[in-house]
């Protein structure tokens, strides 16, 4: 369709950059041959000269200047006078031969498309004007002579005027289409665009959470029940050591609680090689710069990291838990907070590891956000998410927030739960 339009554009083109030349040419081609050969050899060699006289000025004034290109003619500062230069030709032309007045309809055809609504009734009016005048001169001095020939040059104006006002109307709208069309068509594609990219980070958020879910899985029901039936194991083989002293029923008991220790290392290394893929051949501060780098690349915004204190490695869990609060607490930034600037400080201190997501937006009531949260979600994302999923690690969330003072979000996790027993609800 865009090349079906293009088409007839350069079409027209070719039509309005040549009429000039083709109204004159027709024009002389019947002033030259309607007349007797020895009259032509006398009287017509100064309109042929008058004839290239126009045509040079059409070429030197339009053609050359405009490429012949009529959008381009609009609004060129040599238009007017190209029109003034063939009215003024056109009269002489006229004063020859009646048949130039084909030349001077030029006029009448351009001004339609090349000139301005004011300037284009003005010019029509003196095409008119020449038109009706210079072939017969000034009517004779009565009023129903004066009265056609004002009549003529009147109706000529408004009716060719009127025609150009809705041309230009028309083809106002045609161009507000087709920018129309254009704006369309690039937000289809940005619109394409985003599509793949929301297609791809849901993709992304949805192996993260099956990953996240899997991994809660394993440590809710298979992690929990082996270590339950190890401890049931040790205290049955307690009791039965004193009861019975069994070497075969001894050994049965000490095999079954070797398999469960072992069954329980390989669901710990199972949910330990579920933790986020960017922790994987990363410490948790080399994670946490990168992602700030990347969110301050995609939203354009500058997002600020820093360790604080001696970096000590921290359980699997405990960095995982870390890394997925920095992802949501930047998440709710580019959503909500219109901010100008994010820091992310990471501290090491004597008994805890401290995240700190502080930035400069517009604030917001916690107590109502995360009451709200939770009546759409128990256990959903932002901050209930981040409070549900420091608390199974034994950690803390504090947010310090008001409309308008921006927000700052501290989540703490003690280094003593990293060493208690998986499965366990305690030290």
């Amino acid at each position: 369709m865009r090349d079906e339009y293009r088409g007839w554009e350069r079409h027209s083109d070719l039509l309005f950059g040549a009429l000039p030349y083709l109204l004159l040419g027709l024009s002389l081609l019947l002033a030259v041959t309607d007349s007797p050969l020895g009259v032509w050899r006398r009287e017509h060699v100064v309109t042929i000269v008058w004839a290239g006289v126009a045509a040079v000025w059409t070429a030197a004034t339009f053609t050359v200047p405009t490429r012949g290109h009529y959008r381009m003619a609009r609004g060129h500062p040599l238009t007017i006078i190209y029109f003034i230069g063939l009215l003024a030709l056109a009269a002489v032309l006229l004063s020859r031969d009646d048949v130039f007045v084909l030349f001077a309809a030029t006029a009448f055809l351009q001004a339609l498309v090349l000139l301005s609504t004011s300037w284009a009734f003005l010019c029509v009016f003196c095409a008119s004007f020449v038109v009706n005048t210079v072939p017969d001169g000034f009517p004779e001095p009565t009023i129903p002579a004066w009265t056609g020939y004002a009549g003529a040059i009147v109706v000529q104006t408004v009716v060719v005027g009127w025609i150009n006002l809705l041309f230009s109307k028309l083809d106002a709208l045609s161009e507000q289409r087709k920018q129309t069309v254009s704006e369309l068509r690039t937000a289809l594609a940005e619109n394409e665009g985003l599509h793949a990219q929301l297609i791809a980070q849901a993709r992304e958020a949805g192996v993260h959470d099956e990953r996240r879910r899997l991994a809660v899985e394993i440590h809710d029901t298979l992690a929990q029940g082996l270590a339950g039936i190890i401890r049931q194991l040790e205290a049955v083989g307690a009791e039965d050591e004193r009861v019975r002293p069994d070497v075969e029923w001894r050994r049965h008991i000490t095999a079954a609680h070797e398999l469960a220790r072992e069954s329980l290392a390989e669901a710990r290394r199972s949910v330990q090689a579920l933790r986020p893929e960017q922790l994987e051949g990363s410490t948790l501060p080399g994670a946490l710069a990168t992602i700030a780098r990347k969110w301050s690349d995609e939203h354009a915004l500058p997002a600020g990291f820093a360790t604080n204190g001696t970096v000590r490695p921290l359980h699997a869990d405990l960095e995982a838990t870390l890394f997925r609060v920095a992802q949501e607490a930047l998440a709710n930034i580019a959503k909500h907070a219109r901010a100008g600037k994010v820091g992310i400080t990471l501290s090491y201190m004597e008994e805890m590891a401290v995240l700190d997501v502080i930035d400069d937006g517009v604030g917001f009531d916690p107590p109502a956000a995360e009451a709200v949260a939770g009546i759409r979600d128990g256990n959903g994302l932002g901050l209930v998410g981040m409070r549900t999923r420091l608390e199974r690690v034994a950690g803390t969330l504090e947010v310090e927030s008001a409309p308008g003072e921006g927000t700052a979000i501290s989540a703490c996790v003690p280094f003593e739960s990293q060493h208690m027993e998986f499965g366990k609800a305690g030290p």
